[in-house]
């Protein structure tokens, strides 16, 4: 347990510059004065500087950044045009640029026009929104797929360009964040084409150097307030361990982190206590909600669950509800992590830690806004990060939240940008200030490749398609694969080119919200996947063998016998085989597959140590290869620690003789072409992070290795070999000569 004290109020006067009927509308909805971060954001903004608001939840944010944008939009009412400037507002989810619209439209302010512009937006209605609005709330994805490909359209907006807010900043990370990076820089290239500069301003979650990540969003500098002047009431904060699932005679796997959650949510809802739950999957919020309104009865309509899938019109009204009281408990995603607007809650549940200490603050910060106390409840499940997490609070409390990390430089993110630019405008050398000092070589490629033609005035677009149709910003740019049912010819979804084989090959037992199918087939060719409904009473996993190259060490240390590298590998894998499970875990049978072979180059940390050295911490070497898998399944899923991952966008390898090291060696990668900048974070912390690691093993309970500490959800060799104590002595050996981070 742990109690955070209250945090007064530090408020500043309104200032002068904000025009008047914007001033009169907010002062209307009760504010009388602001809180500082708010007014030192206002002012930085109206000067035109670049910044970014790094502060808690329900801090005002919005507020923040609203002032200069709504003046400046007010002000500009009164041109010939009736549009004298003109700004766009950038949203993740439609959830929260909806909420935004709302709030705009609650201050009435006369004569701002604000719209929502997304993929369901009528062309009537884009049409009129080009014309006419002020303020254009939209997301990456619109900007990429429409707005810049057909800025000519746009100019009369684009010339008039005062403002662009990102907001909830902090999610653009990995690959999709590179993505995101290049789309602005793009805009702002565009933008420059009609001789507009607009003014940044980012509104993020409290993070690790954050003028860092932020300038390296939005590719120039950016000045970062991160003292918070909004009041807060005092937080006690719990850690939860469950008990032995009663299913397991060995006592080794815990209760299910969602079933516990729903007792607790049960117990604060009977004692008058509003509850928002968190769940990691949509399946996970329903059985919550479920299982908590059959345990209160008749008063189970006071809960409900909270997730994407539902129409806009559900979501509203159940924020509707939470806000006004008559719900008393909900179950949710992540969807409310993000800054829509729903104050007031007593009390937070997690089922499970959230994968970083920044979700953790965002989600925290969702119970006790104002000046009323409140209880947090982080419930952990079978997994090494919540395992340490629980044993050793500080990690949550005592550090620094974690670095996003994005890298706009990777080739395979930033090449399909450039010719998605050089469509929009011809790319000319000049552009190296937007793209960096290897945009010239790969444009190169691109012209070798028949995808752009050189030209005096530039590169350009050589094709009759369009460049932003070929890849994802939620990817690497690879092909993904159709889910389809075979009876109606139903798209139920899509999975990306490199988890199909392990989740969507033949005979594959697939999930879709709930309801299970069988694949019948997967045509890699057509890029779909073929299935039926129905439960055959099994699961199935699949199994590979994998392996890597060491093409280059970019970086490394030497820690004694040992040596730590950063550089580019190549991996390869083949799903070779799957296996079909029941329930009870007892293996039916395991069937071959016939897959091809994939190959990744991506970015890696990988750690070597003489065979000699590893056999002398009394490690027998029958027992070397488990020791290494053990401690290479907990070091990825101890890496967000460091960095905002997902344990799925991490993969790793480890063997007990290398043929490019000549020793054992383990290697933890990102999981996407060009890499995501994850290990590069990994490798810069290391320390910190390979001694949680060996922590997160050596403290949990069970005697051979379980899903809290060495067993992976994602193993392509069914979690075999594992040797749990082996992987203990390697990382304390690995740990003798370590330096402290940053000094080696």
């Amino acid at each position: 347990m742990r109690t955070d004290p209250d945090r007064p109020a530090s408020s500043a006067p309104w200032p002068t510059w904000v025009h008047a009927p914007v001033r009169a509308a907010i002062e209307g909805t009760g504010v009388r004065e602001l809180w500082t971060h708010q007014r030192h954001v206002a002012d930085l903004a109206h000067e035109g500087v670049d910044v970014g608001i790094c502060t808690g939840t329900a801090s005002g944010k919005s507020l923040a950044y609203l002032l200069p944008v709504l003046s400046a939009l007010s002000e500009g009412v009164s041109a010939p045009t009736g549009r004298g400037a003109t700004a766009i507002y950038l949203a993740p989810t439609k959830a929260l640029g909806a909420d935004q619209e709302a709030r705009i439209a609650s201050y009435a302010i006369p004569g701002i026009r604000a719209a929502t512009l997304d993929g369901d937006t009528p062309t009537d209605e884009r049409r009129w929104i080009r014309e006419h609005a002020h303020l254009v709330l939209t997301n990456p994805d619109l900007l990429h797929h429409t707005l810049l490909p057909q800025h000519e359209r746009w100019a009369s907006f684009l010339r008039r360009l005062r403002y662009v807010v990102v907001d909830e900043s902090h999610v653009y990370k990995g690959v999709f964040g590179a993505h995101v990076a290049l789309i602005l820089r793009r805009l702002q290239r565009i933008a420059a084409r009609y001789s507009a500069s607009p003014t940044f301003v980012l509104a993020s979650a409290t993070s690790a150097a954050p003028s860092e990540q932020l300038g390296r969003l939005v590719g120039r500098p950016v000045q970062v307030v991160d003292e918070d002047g909004s009041p807060h009431g005092a937080t006690t904060y719990a850690l939860w361990e469950p008990g032995s699932a009663p299913s397991d005679p060995t006592g080794e796997s815990r209760r299910s982190a969602v079933a516990e959650s729903a007792d607790l949510m049960t117990a604060l809802v009977r004692r008058g206590v509003q509850t928002l739950t968190f769940a990691r999957s949509r399946v996970g919020v329903e059985v919550v909600a479920e299982m908590t309104r059959a345990a209160l009865g008749s008063d189970g309509s006071t809960v409900a669950a909270y997730r994407g899938g539902y129409l806009p019109e559900e979501r509203r009204e159940l924020e509707a509800a939470l806000r006004s009281g008559a719900l008393r408990g909900l179950a949710a995603t992540n969807a409310l992590e993000l800054g829509i607007d729903i104050s007031g809650l007593d009390a937070v549940v997690m089922a499970g830690w959230p994968g970083t200490v920044a979700s953790f603050r965002q989600q925290a910060g969702r119970a006790g806004r104002g000046a009323a106390p409140s209880l947090v409840v982080m419930v952990a499940a079978d997994d090494p990060l919540d395992t340490f997490v629980t044993h050793h609070p500080a990690a949550i409390f005592d550090r620094p939240v974690e670095q996003a990390v994005c890298d706009p430089a990777n080739p395979y993110v930033l090449a399909p940008h450039l010719a998605a630019a050089a469509a929009e405008l011809p790319v000319t050398v000049a552009d190296s200030a937007y793209f960096g000092d290897d945009m010239v070589g790969l444009l190169a490629a691109l012209v070798a490749r028949g995808v752009l033609r050189r030209r005096p005035r530039g590169w350009f677009w050589a094709r009759e398609d369009r460049p932003a149709d070929h890849f994802s910003l939620r990817g690497s740019g690879e092909d993904v694969v159709r889910i389809v049912e075979t009876r109606t010819a139903r798209v139920l979804g899509t999975v990306d080119g490199a988890r199909s084989h392990t989740t969507v090959h033949t005979g594959a037992v697939y999930t879709h919200q709930g309801a299970p199918f069988v694949v019948t087939a997967l045509d890699l060719d057509d890029g779909s996947a073929h299935v039926v409904p129905g439960d055959p009473g099994w699961s199935t996993m699949a199994r590979s063998v994998s392996s890597f190259d060491i093409v280059s060490s970019h970086r490394h240390e030497v820690w004694g016998d040992c040596e730590l590298h950063f550089g580019t590998i190549r991996v390869r894998s083949q799903v070779t085989s799957f296996l079909r499970r029941l329930p009870s875990g007892e293996v039916l049978g395991e069937h071959p597959l016939d897959l091809p072979e994939r190959e990744l180059v991506t970015r890696g940390v990988w750690w070597t140590m003489p065979e000699s050295v590893a056999l002398a911490t009394g490690l027998d070497p029958a027992d070397l290869p488990g020791a290494l898998h053990a401690a290479e399944h907990a070091s990825i899923g101890m890496l967000p620690l460091v960095a905002q991952s997902d344990r799925w966008d991490i993969g790793g390898v480890s063997t007990a003789l290398h043929p490019d090291t000549g020793v054992p060696t383990v290697v933890v990668y990102d999981g996407h072409p060009g890499g995501a900048g994850f290990t590069e974070r990994a490798y810069a912390a290391a320390r910190t992070w390979l001694a949680a690691t060996r922590s997160a093993i050596a403290d949990c309970s069970c005697a051979h290795g379980c899903p809290s500490c060495v067993q992976s959800p994602k193993c392509g060799n069914g979690n075999e070999p594992l040797d749990k104590p082996g992987a203990v002595l390697l990382l304390d050996r690995l740990l003798r000569d370590a330096p402290v981070d940053g000094e080696g």
